[in-house]
């Protein structure tokens, strides 16, 4: 038996194209590479699911791809990805500080992914101001946060900031349904809406919704089998 991927993961967007409702930040991002705009420090900042890390691990590779042959390069050396939820002190942030120096092997840049921020200390916080306000040619800092009001203004004065948006209803259930038909289930149209509806704007929730649904009632999605397994009311 093959280990299950669970759809979140196994569709997660590889290019901006495939990222689902957000457009306006997509597309700012991609004219601000091609136009070389692009700051060295970003915040995302929006609710849960919503495509925050993903961006920003798409903008970590295509910032290295120009000029570079192979387009399946992942450039996995140059994208350092920290948790700030669990490396929150002030010595995490001086060991992100010291690595910062050395410029990457390959490609152009390294990226930094610093998922969580908000839960860095004040002390790690104001460690970090330097150097996010005057990186190294080389660096881009992109930031991740749910919660943008817990970071210090000093942090926020030196980051450009995207604030992505819920996603809608509309998008989220034309989602699945390229999802569903890619897995070969059949499903009604009410099905996917009231998963989409439940899902409340995080395209992540609808995907588990989405899965747990497709085990509850196998491949033939009906609206009767999605109200009974989310404990919906019927109209």
């Amino acid at each position: 038996m093959e280990q299950f991927i669970v759809s979140a993961r196994k569709y997660r967007p590889q290019t901006f194209k495939d990222v689902v409702g957000q457009q306006a930040i997509t597309n700012t991002l991609l004219n601000a590479i091609e136009t070389n705009h692009l700051a060295s420090a970003l915040l995302f900042t929006g609710p849960r699911g919503v495509g925050k890390t993903t961006c920003a691990r798409i903008l970590a590779r295509k910032i290295n791809q120009e000029g570079y042959d192979d387009p399946y390069e992942d450039f996995a050396f140059n994208v350092f990805e920290l948790d700030a939820a669990s490396n929150n002190s002030v010595d995490d942030i001086r060991n992100l500080i010291d690595q910062v120096r050395i410029p990457p092997q390959t490609g152009k840049y390294k990226v930094y992914i610093i998922d969580e921020v908000h839960m860095l200390s004040q002390a790690a916080f104001n460690a970090f101001l330097k150097t996010l306000e005057e990186p190294p040619k080389h660096a881009i800092f992109i930031l991740a946060t749910t919660e943008k009001h817990k970071i210090i203004p000093t942090i926020l004065s030196r980051c450009q900031i995207f604030d992505f948006k819920r996603i809608t209803v509309k998008d989220a259930k034309e989602h699945l349904a390229e999802i569903a038909k890619e897995q070969g289930v059949a499903f009604e149209d009410d099905a996917l809406h009231i998963i989409a509806q439940k899902a409340d704007g995080a395209m992540r929730d609808a995907l588990s919704i989405f899965d747990r649904v497709v085990s509850y009632c196998g491949n033939n999605l009906t609206r009767a089998a999605v109200t009974e397994n989310l404990n919906v009311l019927d109209f």
